[in-house]
């Protein structure tokens, strides 16, 4: 047996037991349904992970589990339709969305639910991502009932992906504005909404499904682009944990694991056995070698791709306006050292042209960097 197939089936073992733990009060048919709906229709993607992707894959199942198993999991299907819609509707970026929107309609009958409504009827007719859920619940469960709960949790995990700062689904409403200016509004008959999810959208009929929906696919692009984000997140507190304690202390390393818990200064100082002078010297010995030399020396490209303000990819993380009036500030010998850095030119090459040593051309990056961290933090 190769290595491939005894992870995956360690992997289906591990999350078998898990379900049957935590969903104990569902039938064995139900929990292999609640499996295979967890590991997704591409679970062999799975045994092809390394363990920092496979880490990051487990916590997105165990999220939609968790959504699952809160709202939904075991209850009629108009109380688990209503926790849908309470659950998005509770979303402030989205209801003011609305509130504002039909502010200033000519419909002033209606409210921020009966919009919500139809922009998850939409969703459901026309989103490409949603039709493959769809068509997944429908392989792996025959219970209409059960059909339902998974599609309600899938498709609250899918609208709170978060996409540039804001949850999918307030893109969503925008792309619904543009489109109900140009065409109309679909009004939705009330108390057909839970009929419509079973059996229109789940029914075999495939005359609803949109072939190409290019929102989603960029919206599922993003999301990867979010995954290698996190995963590159915690490549950097890793790194920077290790760092700290080599060349801080170790106080340091425990400092930031509960820095980043979000403890206060106070409770942080409680946990270390430190007066709270003691914790704000330690931060500040901590800032200074997170900002002045881990980010720019010891783990620039890492910091960089983490914060997305990489020379060569992202030009400091500016503006194109930005960008030419910084780089016309630069005095020459600044300017051909960050030019040479963003060809990928190496430093010792740079001092050569230059005729400097390697520890010249890394104090005038250093001065470069921090001159590209002000202008974006101002």
């Amino acid at each position: 047996m190769t290595k491939g197939i005894i992870d995956k089936i360690a992997i289906a073992t591990q999350w078998e037991q898990k379900i049957a733990l935590e969903c104990s009060g569902q039938n064995a048919t139900t929990q292999k349904s609640i499996l295979n709906w967890v590991l997704g229709e591409n679970s062999e993607r799975l045994e092809t992970l390394d363990p920092e992707h496979l880490k990051i894959a487990d916590r997105a199942m165990d999220y939609r589990l968790r959504i699952l198993i809160q709202r939904y999991l075991g209850l009629p299907p108009e109380r688990a339709y209503k926790n849908l819609m309470q659950r998005l509707g509770g979303l402030a970026v989205l209801r003011d969305k609305i509130r504002a929107w039909l502010t200033l309609s000519n419909d002033r009958q209606r409210n921020v639910l009966d919009v919500l409504q139809e922009v998850i009827q939409e969703l459901l007719q026309g989103d490409k991502y949603i039709q493959q859920q769809i068509a997944w619940i429908g392989q792996c469960t025959k219970n209409p009932r059960l059909r339902d709960t998974l599609l309600f949790a899938s498709i609250e995990e899918y609208c709170l992906r978060p996409i540039r700062n804001q949850p999918l689904l307030a893109h969503r409403f925008i792309n619904y504005l543009r489109r109900s200016q140009k065409g109309g509004v679909t009004n939705i008959p009330q108390g057909d909404l839970v009929k419509l999810v079973s059996d229109e959208i789940i029914g075999d009929s495939d005359s609803t499904l949109s072939l190409l929906d290019r929102q989603a696919q960029d919206d599922y692009h993003q999301q990867q682009e979010l995954e290698e984000t996190q995963l590159t997140r915690d490549r950097v507190k890793g790194s920077l944990r290790n760092y700290l304690i080599e060349n801080v202390s170790t106080a340091a390393g425990e400092w930031l694991d509960l820095y980043l818990q979000g403890k206060s200064p106070d409770a942080i100082a409680l946990a270390l056995k430190m007066d709270i002078k003691q914790v704000y010297r330690l931060r500040e010995k901590i800032n200074y070698h997170t900002l002045k030399v881990f980010a720019i020396k010891a783990e620039s490209e890492l910091v960089s791709q983490w914060l997305q303000i990489s020379l060569q990819e992202h030009n400091l993380g500016l503006t194109p306006i930005q960008w030419d009036k910084f780089c016309a500030s630069l005095d020459p010998k600044q300017r051909e050292i960050m030019m040479g850095l963003k060809a990928g030119t190496s430093v010792e090459a740079i001092a050569k042209s230059l005729h400097i040593k390697t520890n010249q051309v890394m104090g005038e990056w250093s001065q470069v960097y921090l001159a590209a961290q002000e202008i974006r933090t101002n």
